[in-house]
């Protein structure tokens, strides 16, 4: 049999390249980054060649890093799976994923069937909590957070950018009521969301009026809620427009047409080392290729 390097070398090596940092990975395995970089620098001894480039005390995966990595992440990720249910005895995959409850319903739940299908043994505990980043690692494996920004510490990578809307209820676009002109909403009580509190500033920076002031303003912690609100007449809701144009809701209509994009993203998010889960692997790789 072929002799192989340590296992602790390749974990190190997988884990700062799916990281792209040194301190996060050695702080996921628990090492000092001394450590890890002495287990990286054997692996690249065993093989023979270098496996990043080194560049301000910064690793640079390279070509033969690469390669390396498309043939022993998924081997790797096969063998904790095996591990797993070797000790559980448990033929399944579960994943603990914080959501927003109207990302949900509108974009992540029509898809999920396409997940099931492909991989049956896969299974979400759903959880809409609040402080989704505050619990990561536990209780939680893994959220879909709306953010300006998230800490670097943890692994973060955006799903979409979104523009901002205002949106009123369809009989406001017509009659005596008419909303007409961005000056009309300083008659008028607007809708925030407590998570994009500053969105409806950068909406009135951006059409000029950085100083209006609307008749009042009432926070929501629910999209689902703030679109129903603006249905019915209560106020005008500023949101994403993909939350409208998922919404099907005749009874609504966008006000005016500016495109200000939104200082708000969406981001999946983990804990570095949670990559190493099949489950939250899986999971991301779908999420992303399925362009949710």
């Amino acid at each position: 049999m072929r002799r192989l390097p340590p296992l602790t070398a390749l974990e190190a090596f997988v884990q700062v390249a799916r990281t792209g940092s040194v301190k996060a990975a050695a702080e996921e395995l628990a090492l000092s980054a001394p450590a890890l970089s002495r287990r990286i620098q054997a692996l690249e001894r065993f093989l023979g060649f270098s496996l990043f480039d080194r560049r301000h005390q910064q690793l640079e995966i390279n070509k033969h890093g690469q390669r390396l990595l498309s043939e022993i992440a998924p081997a790797l990720d096969a063998l904790g799976a095996a591990i797993d249910v070797a000790t559980s005895g448990v033929r399944s995959l579960r994943i603990r994923l914080s959501v927003l409850p109207l990302f949900a319903s509108q974009r992540l739940f029509p898809r999920l069937g396409e997940l099931r299908k492909a991989h049956p043994e896969l299974h979400l505990d759903v959880d809409t909590s609040p402080n989704p980043l505050a619990r990561l690692g536990d209780g939680l494996d893994a959220a879909i957070v709306l953010a300006r920004d998230v800490d670097p510490s943890l692994y973060a990578r955006e799903l979409d950018r979104d523009e901002v809307y205002l949106i009123a209820a369809r009989a406001r676009t017509e009659g005596p009521q008419q909303i007409r002109r961005p000056e009309d909403i300083a008659r008028e009580t607007v809708l925030i969301h407590r998570d994009m509190a500053t969105t409806f500033d950068v909406w009135k920076a951006a059409v000029g009026l950085p100083d209006l002031q609307p008749a009042s303003i009432d926070y929501y912690d629910s999209g689902a809620l703030m679109l129903e609100a603006a249905a019915q007449g209560l106020g005008i809701a500023v949101m994403h427009g993909r939350h409208f144009h998922h919404a099907h809701d005749e009874r609504i209509a966008r006000l005016f047409d500016q495109h200000i994009e939104s200082p708000y993203r969406y981001f999946f998010v983990c804990r570095n080392r949670a990559l190493e889960s099949r489950a939250v692997r899986i999971f991301h790789d779908w999420l992303f290729q399925a362009e949710i």
